[in-house]
């Protein structure tokens, strides 16, 4: 369910208004008068949500939601559960999409640069050009740098200093948090799909949630969870213009250095490290300890405590070895080409 203090609900609407305006069929036209009130993926759905499948990897899920209806394809039709109303369509998550975007609205800041809204305890210090926007909470001893934005229902804790021109949005953070100049947290992560007209974006409707003791660096960026909540650990320090997707989890104890990405719904574990501009694909699992060497790319599981680099990742022994091994076959053929 996405979060009441960030995204507005705009529903409840029939399952025939939602077939008309996606261009599905509904299996049942008698249940065409089932109120729906949001969206959700197959495994948080319940008994007022829409959902979709287009995965057959996700088959135990669809048989196990709770959901009131699920987009999907004539093919996967039969797999939807009873009790589940089936909008038959050929682009289930472009359905699933305008579902969202129907049913859901992020809430913008309204009235006022510090919304009389808003709750400041005491010793909170806001900058020149500062905006806080309604519901948002600041903990006492946070200092709110200049121009930077706090949107709606935004949570800062206490001790936190937030540099300017930073944007907060979606995000609920915990005690001595700093945010450096220019980093984005909050905003919308990259998710879009092909849809009966051209690429359209899918609503991303999670949060962002910084634990104590996170610093993010100047110019960086966490983006909010699609479905499910993008997570640093408590004292993670994140460098300068690193990417940081939706729905990645990252560890307590963790360090980023410069241009790192990391992909979405990766999975980080304590105390890892990565070198300068470090790339991770996604869905990937990152073990406790490991260290992920600069340039390297990630495109599979590293196991705890493993020290991988060269792209794709391997182990960094290994990767050296087949470094100075090309370097000596290189220098070889060149010797020969001299010599002919």
């Amino acid at each position: 369910m996405p979060d009441p203090r960030f995204f507005e609900d705009l529903g409840p609407v029939s399952l025939t208004e939602l077939a008309a305006l996606t261009g599905a069929e509904l299996s049942n036209p008698q249940a065409g008068s089932v109120q729906v009130a949001r969206v959700a993926i197959l495994a948080r759905a319940s008994a007022d949500s829409i959902t979709y499948f287009s995965d057959r990897k996700l088959a135990a899920e669809l048989a196990d939601t709770r959901a009131a209806a699920c987009f999907v394809s004539e093919r996967d039709a039969g797999l939807v559960p009873p009790g589940c109303v089936a909008l038959v369509t050929r682009q289930p998550t472009a359905a699933y999409a305008i579902s969202g975007q129907h049913l859901h609205r992020q809430r913008l800041h309204a009235g006022p640069a510090v919304s009389p809204e808003a709750t400041l305890e005491g010793g909170t210090v806001i900058g020149p050009g500062a905006a806080i926007g309604q519901g948002a909470q600041i903990g006492r001893g946070t200092v709110i740098g200049p121009n930077s934005v706090v949107g709606p229902g935004v949570t800062i804790g206490r001790d936190c200093i937030i540099g300017p021109n930073v944007s907060i949005h979606c995000a609920l953070l915990g005690d001595r948090v700093k945010i450096l100049a220019g980093a984005a947290i909050g905003e919308a992560g990259f998710g879009a799909t092909a849809g009966p007209t051209g690429v359209i974006d899918i609503p991303q409707l999670g949060r962002v949630i910084l634990q104590d003791g996170v610093t993010v660096g100047a110019n960086s960026c966490i983006d909010r969870g699609a479905y499910e909540d993008t997570v640093l650990g408590e004292n993670t320090k994140i460098d300068n213009l690193v990417q940081i997707a939706h729905n990645v989890r990252v560890g307590r104890n963790c360090v980023m250095a410069a241009h790192t990405g990391i992909s979405g719904s990766v999975t980080i574990g304590d105390g890892s490290a990565f070198g300068g501009r470090a790339g991770v694909a996604d869905h990937v699992i990152i073990g406790e300890g490991a260290q992920i060497g600069a340039a390297a790319g990630v495109l599979r599981d590293v196991p705890p405590k493993a020290v991988v680099g060269g792209y794709p990742a391997m182990p960094m022994r290994q990767w050296l070895r087949e470094v100075a091994w090309l370097s000596k076959a290189a220098a070889v053929r060149r010797r020969e080409e001299t010599d002919q």
